[in-house]
């Protein structure tokens, strides 16, 4: 009996139908247990199987339940922190792997998609909006930081050519990635998922991991049963709870809010988003918004650190929709949702192991989509001996958040805060 249920989302309503998968029940055995149905724990599962090695996947509630179904569909390259940051801190040869791969993981989704026929609305386009002078001065470094980078798909445009775009009197510029883009993210997730079983891998939903024996063979027990696997995958993210303690110290779930409109008319929908790319803005809590493909708008932004949900997600959100569409102040808002992300202290992704066989990777920080089907690459060449590419990620340093699990979320909140407001003050 399946007790679990996707949140009440846009993409819980058009998703599409999927099959009952059994929960675990009994003792299984596999090369591989991966813990998570969201993109980390699907890409690492697909890439697994497609080399030949048995995969069990083991979630907790459904395929996509987590930040891959809730998040704002958006394919953006790059890291929550770019590459620059990195370069900084890490040794070149590191910072060189790590710039060569920041933007592999829209080539993955793509391929994934054309592959397997994943019918998930791709569109292609990315838009990255500059609300000051200083945000468009950031945008023409990174311009040409991902050049150094070999990536060339990157035009900067003025305000004019802004506005061409995007039907809004906020921004005084932005850039255009045409690498970057769009889809149904729960779709994407789900056609992954019946890729993953189309070569033979099991997929068990509400099925939580409880606890893991480690061990030269590991058991993960689930409530009404185990597996015995070679190597464990740990992908649950924001929704991985303590099941690894030597973690959780080091990341911290945080909330993000969606809506989604009523759709709209055909010609006012073209005329906010005319080439219909996504678009998000250059600020540390940024807003990203887009357009479903029945023409909803679906617009998010804000943080809530500590992952609580919010009472009225609309009311914090559409304020921010209108400042920047003041021409849809008339319209419905037909879903409002949260999904949580989970968020570092560096702002980027945590991998490694614990021990000779147990894997992970987390950490996202809210820049989730394209890194995670990195991610799955990276730990399925990993498990099979090919090391070099994932230890780029797994040297990475990684500190607990100050103030311990009491304290961070009212410090973290605070240095939001002061971001927020040079933001606002375009300093």
């Amino acid at each position: 009996m399946h007790s679990s249920s996707y949140p009440d989302s846009y993409y819980a309503a058009s998703a599409t139908p999927a099959p009952t998968r059994p929960l675990l029940q009994g003792e299984s055995e596999t090369d591989v247990c991966v813990i998570g149905a969201g993109y980390t724990g699907l890409s690492t599962a697909l890439f697994l199987r497609e080399a030949g090695m048995q995969v069990t996947v083991l979630e907790a509630a459904k395929v996509g339940f987590g930040a891959s179904g809730r998040n704002g569909g958006q394919i953006v390259n790059s890291y929550s922190r770019d590459i620059d940051v990195i370069e900084r801190s890490v040794a070149p040869r590191q910072a060189q792997l790590i710039g060569q791969m920041a933007f592999e993981g829209a080539r993955i989704i793509r391929q994934r998609i054309s592959q397997y026929g994943i019918d998930c609305d791709l569109r292609d386009g990315g838009i990255f909006a500059a609300l000051n002078t200083k945000q468009m001065r950031h945008l023409e470094q990174q311009q040409r930081l991902w050049q150094r980078h070999g990536h060339d798909q990157v035009e900067l445009l003025d305000r004019e050519q802004l506005r061409a775009m995007v039907a809004s009197e906020r921004y005084v510029g932005g850039s255009i990635d045409r690498s970057g883009g769009h889809i149904h993210p729960l779709n994407l997730a789900l056609g992954e998922a019946a890729a993953v079983e189309s070569l033979g891998g099991l997929i068990h939903e509400d099925s939580p991991a409880l606890r893991i024996e480690r061990g030269t063979s590991q058991l993960v027990h689930t409530p009404q049963g185990r597996v015995k696997a070679r190597y464990v995958v740990v992908a649950g993210n924001a929704y991985l709870g303590n099941l690894l303690p030597e973690l959780a110290t080091k990341s911290m779930p945080c909330g993000s809010q969606v809506i989604a409109t009523e759709p709209l008319d055909a010609a006012l929908a073209a005329s906010l988003l005319p080439q219909n790319h996504c678009v998000e803005d250059c600020n540390y809590l940024l807003d990203y918004f887009r357009l479903s493909a029945d023409n909803r708008l679906i617009y998010g932004g804000g943080v809530v650190y500590g992952a609580r949900d919010p009472a009225d997600i609309a009311a914090i959100i559409r304020p921010k929709m209108l400042k920047t569409f003041p021409q849809l102040r008339d319209v419905k808002i037909d879903y409002a949702w949260t999904g949580n992300f989970l968020l570092t202290l560096s702002r980027l992704p945590q991998v490694g192991r614990l021990g000779e066989n147990l894997f992970y990777s987390q950490g996202c920080s809210g820049h989730g989509v394209t890194y995670t089907h990195l991610a799955g690459k990276l730990l399925a060449e990993a498990l099979q001996g090919q090391t070099e590419r994932f230890d780029a990620f797994a040297q990475l340093p990684h500190y607990p958040f100050p103030g311990g699990r009491l304290l961070r979320i009212p410090f973290t909140a605070i240095g939001a805060a002061y971001y927020d407001l040079r933001d606002r003050l375009g300093v």
